[in-house]
């Protein structure tokens, strides 16, 4: 699989080493351009992966390309590759593939640009995946979501579902959640990030070394999910567990309950998710 980026900067590389790693890909088979090139000299060195000068090389060079610019760039740099760089790259997809309308798959990573735009801005001449990945991806932990086009085939999102793969997981949802997602898991890490430096300094409040605070904190949550994910099991079930009758677990509950965790986590998540409906709308 021929595999194209335009924008090489840290979602893109991850992506890229979690391809290397799994073998999905080898570094032959990947083509970058970034309008940066230092960043796409870096990635280069890091990867042995194919950087070239313009969008237009990277598309003819691939088979599917993923869109990884900044929301501003997104639909100038589709728009910039003209009609007829495009169809020039497409002509062997275009043979191989019986003559198929749209015979290149695209997958956007941009935040809060809509299927229906990437179509429009391309023409209808790519099939069209979205996805809303998060930054535990750069660590091989991410949680995507991702919504196909109208022109996508289930083997897209198949292969998509083994890109993201290996970063981590990805889901299929329709593409209307894409700003749940955003809000849950897209920046989720962010509300995560800040239970755990919380977790360290309540550590550090009863007397705990700060570096020690922080690892314990960091890695009683990385446990406590690594749980839920290997046994299946609801997350009250598995708090049920700990929580002794009349015990300090109990205890410590009942004062996240009167501090208002729970409804914060969930404001949290729906404020995210309308900022991203907003976002998305203004585009």
């Amino acid at each position: 699989m021929k595999l194209g980026f335009i924008g090489g900067g840290k979602m893109a590389a991850a992506l890229i080493k979690g391809v290397l790693k799994s073998g999905l890909c080898t570094a032959a088979d990947i083509t970058v351009n970034d309008v940066h090139a230092p960043t796409a000299e870096k990635l280069r060195g890091e990867t042995g992966v194919t950087v070239v000068a313009s969008n237009a090389e990277v598309v003819g060079a691939s088979e599917v390309i993923v869109l990884a610019v900044k929301p501003g760039d997104a639909l100038a740099a589709l728009q910039g590759i003209t009609a007829q760089q495009m169809e020039s790259s497409m002509r062997w997809a275009w043979q191989s593939s019986g003559g198929d309308k749209g015979s290149k798959l695209l997958i956007s990573i941009v935040a809060g640009l809509s299927i229906a735009s990437l179509e429009k801005a391309a023409a209808e001449k790519l099939r069209i995946i979205r996805v809303m990945p998060n930054t535990p991806a750069l660590v091989l932990a991410g949680a995507s979501g991702f919504a196909v086009g109208t022109l996508a085939t289930d083997a897209d999102a198949d292969f998509a579902q083994k890109l993201f793969g290996c970063v981590g997981v990805a889901y299929r949802v329709k593409e209307t959640l894409l700003d749940a997602v955003t809000g849950l898991s897209g920046s989720g890490p962010a509300y995560v990030y800040t239970i755990i430096e919380a977790l360290a300094d309540g550590g550090v409040l009863m007397g705990l070394p700060r570096d020690l605070a922080l690892q314990l904190a960091a890695k009683t949550v990385a446990g406590a999910a690594e749980m839920v994910m290997q046994t299946g099991m609801h997350p009250a079930t598995l708090r049920d567990q700990v929580a002794s009758p009349g015990g300090t677990t109990i205890a410590g509950i009942e004062a996240l309950e009167a501090g208002g965790l729970r409804a914060a986590l969930i404001a949290a998540v729906r404020a995210a998710s309308e900022r991203s409906v907003a976002l998305g709308s203004a585009k």
